[in-house]
């Protein structure tokens, strides 16, 4: 006489004995915030009457003109749409990302608008070299927050420098001066800015 077992199915037993019960599982009362911090928030919060736009509708404009920096409306949207564009086309980058993520197209442009101007400096073009040190300037101050200053204080005190050297090639001797101070302001150990002073 043959005698047939029964198994229990995966992760229950055939035979019966006491278990003790599963502990309850908590769930973590959300932190309530600080009062005083929520008051000054509160205080300074003004709503803004914005219209969303785009791809993803990830943009913002004013509601009123569709812009997205508005004089009349007294806001500037800008800086927030860079963000917004950068987070829309890299959707697997975190949010925020680690400060050693880096805008490489970003870095590129900024050398290739500098190497460029330098071209053209040394081949006495000195005015078209100023609107490539110019352009290479506006691109390098549009680097996130997010990514360490360093890269942006050794590619802006760079172009600056040599934007300060075509203007007072051009005669701009108060550009030149700005432009040198500002270098120096932007990366203090670097002897260039104040070469540029003395020049």
């Amino acid at each position: 006489m043959s005698q047939q077992v029964q198994q229990a199915p995966a992760g229950q037993h055939s035979h019966a004995h006491p278990h003790p019960p599963k502990p309850a599982q908590q769930v973590m009362p959300a932190p309530q915030p600080d009062p005083v911090m929520q008051a000054r928030i509160d205080a300074d919060f003004k709503p803004v009457d914005i219209a969303v736009g785009g791809p993803s509708t990830a943009f913002a404009f004013c509601n009123t003109h569709k812009l997205e920096k508005c004089k009349q409306c007294n806001v500037d949207f800008i800086a927030l749409n860079r963000v917004s564009k950068i987070l829309v086309t890299n959707p697997t980058l975190r949010c925020p990302p680690p400060p050693t993520v880096v805008q490489q197209k970003l870095s590129q442009a900024v050398t290739n608008m500098k190497d460029e101007g330098n071209n053209l400096y040394k081949l006495n073009k000195t005015r078209e070299a100023l609107s490539k040190y110019n352009m290479a300037a506006s691109i390098a101050v549009q680097r996130p927050a997010w990514e360490n200053a360093a890269i942006l204080r050794e590619e802006l005190s760079t172009v600056v420098s040599n934007r300060s050297a075509a203007l007072l090639e051009l005669g701009d001797y108060l550009g030149a001066l700005v432009d040198a101070e500002t270098v120096i302001s932007v990366r203090r150990q670097w002897p260039k800015g104040a070469q540029r002073i003395y020049a």
